[in-house]
């Protein structure tokens, strides 16, 4: 008499498809987390950075009172526009709602993780985040490419010694984050002392809110592509501005040829997703910053 089969749990169960998605997408902003967002108008705006150049005067009785002297200088704050898109199957267009709204769900929030490292990659370091190079609509509109910003050199298994030499070379600014590199973070976590750790928070890829009771973030995008820096400091909170002027909510595309591939949507059956943002950002007082950099950058 031949054995009786054992069905085994995949023969008899199938796989069971669960009606979330889990996203790959991973992203966050430094300069979101250190500084407070801004409304930004439509059209920009333009803050103007007002300076008294001299201290206090004493008088002396029936003395002359010289003029201290202001500055008033403008900064132009001009949002530019982010988007992301999308070629999916327009079979997605007769799947059910439930599994509409969880592709649309994951397709927003992995959007939303590209515009925060979007807005660190653009602001630090001046470049197009798709491509790496350079953008002219930037500019001089980055720590990188702001020739006012202060640069200490990097300085393998001195750290320390470069943290304190970035904050000295503020002067009288204050510093109220740190933007850090993951390489620098992971620096730290392994300076010692004596054999104790100085800084046991980023020790084994620690991300501390917070060193030596000053804001910061450990951000795989202060050191982009082919930057060299390790550390951005200074005052994040007064001298740099950010925020959203318009969010165009997600469009689903189905005619065209909306990201000019050359092939019709309705052709090849599919649709497309697509989301837009405007966003800007100003560095109002350049001189209140300092970069932790490599000796080329």
């Amino acid at each position: 008499m031949a054995e009786a089969k054992i069905q085994a749990k995949g023969e008899l169960f199938p796989a069971e498809v669960v009606s979330d998605m889990f996203t790959k997408v991973r992203g966050k902003s430094s300069i979101a987390s250190l500084c407070g967002e801004t409304p930004i108008p439509f059209n920009g705006m333009q803050t103007f950075t007002f300076s008294m150049d001299n201290e206090v005067n004493i008088v002396a009785e029936n003395g002359q009172k010289p003029a201290g002297g202001i500055t008033v200088e403008p900064v132009v704050i001009q949002p530019l526009k982010i988007e992301y898109g999308a070629r999916i199957s327009d079979e997605f267009l007769y799947a059910s709602e439930e599994k509409q709204l969880d592709i649309l769900t994951q397709f927003t929030d992995g959007y939303s993780k590209k515009v925060a490292r979007g807005l660190d990659i653009m602001s630090m370091h001046g470049v197009n985040p798709r491509d790496g190079l350079a953008s002219s609509l930037i500019g001089t509109n980055s720590f990188d490419t702001n020739t006012g910003v202060a640069k200490v050199t990097y300085t393998a298994g001195s750290e320390e010694s470069n943290l304190e030499d970035a904050i000295a070379a503020l002067g009288e600014y204050d510093n109220t984050g740190y933007a850090i590199s993951k390489k620098f973070g992971a620096a730290l976590g392994k300076l010692k002392a004596n054999g104790v750790r100085q800084f046991p928070e980023f020790a084994l890829g620690g991300n501390p809110e917070v060193l030596n009771g000053i804001p910061c973030s450990v951000n795989s995008t202060v050191s982009f592509g082919t930057n060299k820096d390790e550390v951005i400091l200074g005052d994040f909170a007064g001298a740099f501005k950010w925020g959203y002027a318009r969010e165009i909510p997600m469009e689903i595309i189905q005619y065209g040829d909306p990201d000019g591939t050359g092939k019709d949507l309705k052709n090849y059956n599919q649709v497309y997703l697509r989301a837009e943002t405007y966003i800007g950002w100003g560095i109002l007082l350049p001189a209140a910053f300092v970069r932790i950099t490599g000796a080329s950058a």
